[in-house]
This record gives structure tokens, C-alpha cells and sequence, in this order.
């Protein structure tokens, strides 16, 4: 069975997109890779730390309302998000059959804007409010943020749907991601946190814009009513599919649930109350046909989520 990374388009690496250059001498090819990497920030490779430069940021958030996204609601819609599903385990039940499909946008949940030639559709990958003191976090996958390099085009659009903002664009402050995972990329430690400011409006939370915040478990105990959540890199509203989250080994997270398409890493994995306790990454960098996985919120995860909240 083929796999398929789920957060961003498929491209060759940077070395390996040289030795191309240098085979086929492509112009071509060697202006994607430096537009590419005019998109990549080495951050702090020891700590897997990256602070955002604020104008970098606020020209992220401009690109994204210059033509891909407008802040407000869909004409006709006075409802900025909708309520959030599946609130009560009493309710929870499988997807029949175990298949994504498109659902109502929440307000905790959106997409992962990266704007500019940088190979990557328009949204590439998901992520969600996490509740945390500062009121500020979001959780991903850490492909999403960090490929090759911390990626510095990043803007979050929670409760996105239809090309409109309900809940405004906002930018990273601050990105962490575990130095494994930016040492070898390793499947275990595919998790991001990422605190977040919204340009124009000083001091206000995200948890307040959007009236609600995922709340976080570590260690969580499997198996597990569960129900993901993300949006295909090709849609405009997300999708979701509920089964029993599994253990997959000692580090990994395995929900079966078939057409969970590109664009959805870093989309939460939701117990019946809404608690998180994974995000769309790991294994296979998400998943296959038929199968997502999440790395384990264990102690490590912890850890990064504390530092994250801390400031770094």
C-alpha cells in the first residue's frame, strides 16, 4: 500500500533537488529550490527553536489576505464557525462507513496558510487552539512547520471555510519542535506548538478570538473513542471521521479511517469530550489510504508544550 505525506506537497529535498540541477542543468529547477529555501529559517537546530522576525510575519499575514482569504464571515452566514461537534461521549459513535468526510467548520480548528512560490499549495497543512495559559498556543504536526528548515510564511486561519476568516489570520510569535525531529526527523517526534499574535490587534488571545480551546492530555490511555479533524490542501472546508484510536507501538497513535487526504497533518485527534491527544503526523508522515497516525503525547510532548507556553 502506497503512502503519502499529508501535509505538504511531494518535493525532493534540497540535495537532492542540486544533483538535479547539476544532471540536467534546469534553470528552471534551480530557481524553485532558492524560492524554496528564501522560505527557510535555521532557528536554533540545539533547542528546535524559531522566533519569528515580526515584519516577516506581518508580510505573511498580508500575502494571505492579498488574494486567498478574507477576514469575516461567508455572505449569508451570521454564525462565525458553528458549534463544535461531538461535544459529549454519550454522542460519540463510528463514522459509517470509516470514511473522512466533509464537516461544519469550529472555531479551534483551521488551516496552515504558507503563501508564496514555495512548492506548497495555498494551505498545506491543519492545526488547532490548544487551551494553555498565555491563551496563545496552537498544536501541529511538526512536518508542517519544519522541513528542511523552520518554515518563516506561516499564518493560521482557525474556523476557516470557504475562502473567509471568521476569526482574523494570526502569525507565530515563537515555533517549537523537539531537536530530533529536526536532527533526523524521526516519526516519533512529529508534534509542533506554536505560540501566536494577530497582526493589527496588540494583546489580544486567540483563546478569546475564538471563544474556545482544545484541552491537552498527555499519556492518554488506548484504546479510545477518537474523531480527527483537518483540511484537504484542495478544499475549502474541512473534514472529520471518528473510530477507536489504537497504540501503534510504544510511540505511535493509529486512528483507521479511509480518504484523509493531503493538507490535513497537524489536524487534531479529538477524545469524545474534545480533549486532544495527538495531531496528524508520525508514521508515514501521516498515514495511508486507510490509516492515520499521530506521534504518542508522552513526557517528551509534554516538555514541549511547557517551553512553548514558557516563551522558550
Amino acid at each position: 500500500m502506497s503512502t503519502k505525506p499529508r501535509g505538504r506537497a511531494v518535493r525532493a529535498s534540497l540535495f537532492a533537488g542540486i544533483c538535479c540541477v547539476l544532471l540536467l542543468g534546469g534553470a528552471g529547477y534551480l530557481w524553485e529550490l532558492r524560492s524554496i529555501a528564501a522560505f527557510l529559517d535555521d532557528g536554533d537546530p540545539a533547542t528546535g527553536s524559531y522566533r519569528q522576525d515580526p515584519g516577516t510575519a506581518d508580510g505573511t499575514a498580508s500575502a494571505v489576505l492579498d488574494g486567498l482569504a478574507q477576514e469575516g464571515l461567508p455572505p449569508g452566514d451570521g454564525d462565525p464557525g458553528g458549534a463544535p461537534a461531538h461535544r459529549g461521549t454519550a454522542r460519540w459513535q463510528p463514522s459509517a462507513p470509516l470514511e473522512a468526510r466533509p464537516a461544519p467548520a469550529e472555531p479551534a480548528v483551521g488551516a496552515l496558510f504558507s503563501p508564496g512560490e514555495d512548492g506548497d499549495p495555498d494551505h498545506h497543512c491543519s492545526a488547532s487552539v490548544v487551551h494553555s495559559p498565555g491563551g496563545d498556543l496552537i498544536a501541529t504536526a511538526a512536518h508542517c512547520v519544519h522541513d528542511g528548515g523552520f518554515r518563516t510564511n506561516l499564518a493560521f486561519g482557525p474556523g476557516y471555510r470557504d475562502g473567509f476568516l471568521p476569526y482574523g489570520i494570526w502569525v507565530p510569535t515563537l515555533i517549537e519542535v523537539d531537536p530530533r525531529w529536526v536532527a533526523h526527523r524521526d516519526p516519533d517526534h512529529d508534534v509542533a506548538f506554536l505560540r501566536m499574535r494577530r497582526p493589527g490587534h496588540p494583546g489580544q488571545r486567540l483563546e478569546d478570538a475564538v471563544g474556545t480551546a482544545e484541552t491537552i492530555r498527555f499519556g492518554a490511555a488506548l484504546p479510545a473513542p477518537a474523531r480527527l479533524m483537518g483540511y484537504p490542501n484542495t478544499a475549502e472546508e474541512p473534514l472529520d471521521c471518528r473510530n477507536t484510536a489504537v497504540a501503534d507501538g510504544p510511540a505511535q497513535l493509529r486512528l483507521d479511517c479511509a480518504d484523509v487526504p493531503n493538507g490535513t497533518s497537524g489536524g487534531p485527534i479529538l477524545t469524545g469530550d474534545r480533549t486532544l491527544i495527538g495531531v496528524i503526523g508520525g508514521r508515514d508522515g501521516g498515514g495511508d489510504e486507510l490509516t492515520s497516525y499521530s506521534s504518542r503525547f508522552d513526557a517528551a510532548v509534554r516538555d514541549l508544550y511547557e517551553r512553548a507556553g514558557r516563551g522558550g
